[in-house]
């Protein structure tokens, strides 16, 4: 089989005409990684075998890998390859609440409740289900020190995260990103947050040993697949006084 007839090739001489070959070829590759061929478990193809593949030059490859490390898409391994990017956000928000001496360590986590429920409108919106459906809710709280920093309520699409509704409560680890890849297969590639600030409820204040009425900063966040599915809804509340913002723009 000669390039010019490889799979590869034909794939992209059915792209857009338009698009210049390593546009085309950049389309290709975000496909993979939005199908779950490429995932942050095994390096992809070297770029050698890519560009035998394709029928195009290696320096067209190393060119479009370059642009979707930059897009944090793909990232580099010294001496272990090319993967697709895993987003580490289950520690963003620790960085902000700040509670003991614990400094940046990863808080203890509880799932205090985990059920199968009937969809509500507003989670049925923001994760683009149909209203009659079901979705795995799971309330936890997470600790620093043996005292509660935060409550989330979380919000999980059925069929497709079954394998947690399943699975032991210890199975599902202190991080819940990595059970959701290994156990449902299901990678999360982004997410937007909004931050607002409330008046804590009764539930939550026990849950958090504070006051009721207290002030709590509110951090609602959509987390979705590579593909732009939405994966998860969750709200996490944490006590405005241990909330601290920083950032440094150069």
């Amino acid at each position: 089989m000669t390039q010019s007839s490889s799979p590869g090739r034909q794939a992209l001489e059915l792209a857009d005409p338009r698009l210049p070959l390593h546009a085309k070829l950049r389309e290709e590759f975000i496909g993979r990684i939005r199908s779950a061929e490429w995932t942050p478990a095994e390096p992809i193809p070297p770029e050698s075998a890519l560009a035998g593949f394709y029928g195009v030059s290696v320096g067209t490859v190393r060119r479009v890998m370059g642009e979707l490390v930059d897009q944090g898409l793909l990232e580099r391994r010294q001496g272990d390859g090319t993967y697709v990017r895993r987003v580490r956000l289950d520690r963003a928000l620790h960085r902000f609440f700040r509670h003991g001496t614990a400094g940046d360590t990863l808080p203890d986590s509880r799932i205090m409740l985990r059920e199968v429920r009937n969809v509500e409108a507003a989670v049925a919106h923001v994760l683009r289900i149909a209203p009659e459906s079901q979705v795995l809710y799971l309330k936890r709280v997470r600790s620093r020190e043996g005292d509660p920093l935060l409550v989330e309520d979380i919000w999980l699409p059925l069929p497709r995260f079954e394998a947690i509704a399943r699975a032991g409560l210890d199975e599902l680890g202190n991080l819940l990103y990595p059970a959701y890849e290994e156990l449902a297969g299901q990678i999360v590639g982004g997410a937007r947050e909004e931050l607002t600030v409330e008046r804590c409820g009764s539930a939550t204040a026990e849950l958090l040993g504070c006051a009721e009425d207290e002030p709590v900063v509110v951090i609602e966040r959509i987390a979705r697949a590579h593909d732009d599915t939405p994966l998860e809804r969750r709200v996490t509340r944490g006590r405005a006084n241990t909330f601290r913002y920083r950032v440094e723009l150069t």
